[in-house]
């Protein structure tokens, strides 16, 4: 959406900046509890990770893109990602060594999109990482309610499909350096 306008002002913008807003909400409940199983906490968890389709529903559904959108989209699924990763290892939710993969890499991912974004590199979502966000979202959240099979599941699937996905945003970073330096 490099050809979109800036438009703060749109109903998914306002979707996306709530889910923002939320993540410190549910930090302050889920660190209320003794345990990390805080059931206000995980239902709104869920909320702020299923919204994240409904920004994008609801751009292609009015026509309201923005430039902004595509900037505030992935601090609000890193923030959710970084929180229930960071509510899971303090309550020993997941285990450790796969939390601490996630948190590497999420921390490594908002670096490197900085320094992609001061070289010119335009960082396009590949499948992978489109994949993979969904069940790392989802394992902290299915930890929460106690369904910890499913929650490793998820979380080794999505670790498996970030992972993957890091490496394409590699490749694809360093073909748009190289035709940069060609020209």
């Amino acid at each position: 959406m490099s050809d979109a306008p800036w438009n703060p002002w749109t109903i998914p913008n306002a979707v996306t900046v709530g889910r923002i807003v939320g993540i410190p909400i549910f930090l302050w409940l889920v660190l209320s509890s003794d345990d990390g199983y805080n059931l206000s906490a995980a239902i709104l968890y869920c909320v702020i990770g299923w919204s994240d389709y409904l920004d994008g529903f609801l751009a292609r559904l009015t026509g309201q893109y923005s430039r902004l959108g595509p900037l505030l989209d992935p601090i609000a699924d890193r923030g959710l990602a970084l929180a229930g990763m960071f509510v899971s290892w303090r309550y020993e939710l997941l285990p450790r060594w796969a939390v601490a993969i996630v948190l590497v890499r999420e921390a490594l991912m908002l670096l490197v999109g900085q320094w992609a974004v001061r070289k010119g590199v335009q960082i396009r979502i590949n499948w992978a990482g489109r994949l993979g966000v969904a069940p790392i979202l989802a394992a902290p959240f299915w930890a929460m309610v106690h369904v910890q099979w499913f929650a490793l599941l998820l979380l080794y699937s999505g670790i498996i499909l970030s992972l993957w996905a890091t490496v394409l945003y590699a490749v694809d970073a360093r073909r748009q350096l190289r035709a940069m330096h060609s020209n």
